[in-house]
């Protein structure tokens, strides 16, 4: 019989409607047509009755809201979501391989931790009742594998979850994924050739292609730019050490500057609003300065200056790298900067961590780590303009 006919078949004996989940036994063959059908052995079963009304299922689900909230109905009728999520899979399996192959050791790091640290943001707060003490959602990784660089894992990565109290937008989620690596005995270009290396074998492993289109650009993840900060500032002319006049730049392109209180707010809030929108074609900014960077080793030349990198595509930033500071009393003296930071008015800002710089007193190799947006990445190489879009179940508010 026809498998057309077959199905007709198996809805007039079990009463089934569009959506329920059917149960058959029997050999796959074809017809003396040649067309597929299925030799039943037994009675078919009903497994799952589906008592809703399935979307309309040639348009697919069209309102964007049902489908963030209703993820399953989404995955259930439309072919491109589902293949969005197995493309995140695969770019999470493409990663792990290359850095499994390279060396590196997987680990785990705590989600609740004492004191948050590795990024400037603010932190979820939660309470741990058996300690009796108020802990904290991860910001970063990062603090706690570069103690595992100190025990002496030379070459560790860890792939998950960071959370960060903040807005939301076309690129930002409270709740995201992280890859965090770092490397004993390797400086900041080190990690500038490993990073372009994993984004292009990703890339090649994942679409077939290094090449991809993401908000109407092409993009070659096997070709990036290297460009100083200072000078991508200097573009736009906003690159100056005086921050009087830098807000004054800034407030003539009317941005607003009030809720910046230092010159490391104004560079940051004029890198993000001129320079991170231009760099199209897979860019490197590197060479930070100090106040930007806490936790990055001075350059030889200038000691303003940190071993610190970014890398953008399509106008997004992706991830940051450092050569890590890896001098206990410096590293003190840094956290003490930022507390001159946070008293001068600046919100986010590293609290410090005692144990942190005792860690580094017993000795880390120089070490080049690096972090990357997992959902950012996926973004690019899926070709979508929203992080909602490849994330399963991002965070909404709650309906009026």
């Amino acid at each position: 019989m026809q498998l057309a006919f077959l199905v007709k078949e198996i809805a007039q004996q079990l009463d089934v409607n569009l959506g329920d989940i059917v149960g058959v036994s029997g050999v796959p063959g074809r017809t003396r047509r040649g067309e597929p059908t299925l030799f039943m052995f037994e009675q078919p079963v009903l497994l799952a009755k589906n008592r809703k009304p399935l979307p309309d299922t040639f348009h697919g689900l069209q309102d964007v809201e049902t489908r963030y909230r209703q993820r399953y109905l989404d995955l259930l009728v439309n072919d491109e979501s589902r293949a969005d999520a197995l493309l995140r899979t695969r770019v999470v399996t493409a990663i792990r391989r290359y850095l499994d192959e390279q060396g590196f050791v997987e680990v785990e790091t705590p989600i609740l931790q004492p004191r948050y640290g590795g990024a400037f943001a603010e932190p979820f707060v939660t309470h741990y009742n058996a300690l009796d003490a108020d802990y904290y959602l991860r910001i970063a990784t990062e603090l706690y594998l570069k103690r595992l660089i100190v025990g002496g894992l030379e070459k560790v990565y860890e792939i998950g979850k960071d959370f960060r109290n903040e807005g939301t937008s076309y690129k930002h989620q409270p709740e995201f994924t992280m890859l965090e690596w770092y490397e004993a005995y390797a400086d900041y270009r080190d990690t500038m050739a490993r990073m372009e290396q994993l984004a292009a074998t990703v890339a090649q492993e994942v679409n077939g292609t290094t090449k991809v289109t993401f908000r109407a650009h092409e993009v070659d993840f096997a070709s990036w730019r290297r460009l100083k900060l200072a000078d991508a500032l200097d573009e736009h002319g906003l690159w100056t050490r005086d921050a009087d006049e830098l807000r004054k730049r800034l407030t003539e392109r009317d941005v607003d500057t009030k809720h910046d209180k230092t010159w490391a707010q104004l560079l940051d809030h004029a890198l993000e609003r001129f320079v991170e929108p231009a760099l199209i074609e897979p860019t490197i900014l590197h060479d930070y300065p100090i106040e930007l960077s806490p936790f990055a080793r001075a350059t030889d030349d200038d000691p303003s200056i940190v071993e610190r990198f970014e890398y953008f595509v399509g106008g997004m930033e992706l991830g940051n790298a450092f050569s890590e500071l890896n001098d206990s009393e410096e590293q003190a003296q840094r956290f003490a900067m930022q507390a001159s930071e946070r008293a001068a008015g600046a919100g986010e800002t590293e609290l410090g961590d005692d144990d942190y710089v005792e860690a580094l007193s017993y000795g880390m190799p120089p070490t080049g780590g690096l972090g990357l947006g997992i959902d950012r990445l996926t973004m690019v190489l899926a070709g979508r303009d929203t992080i909602r879009d490849v994330i399963l179940f991002p965070a909404l508010r709650e309906r009026a």
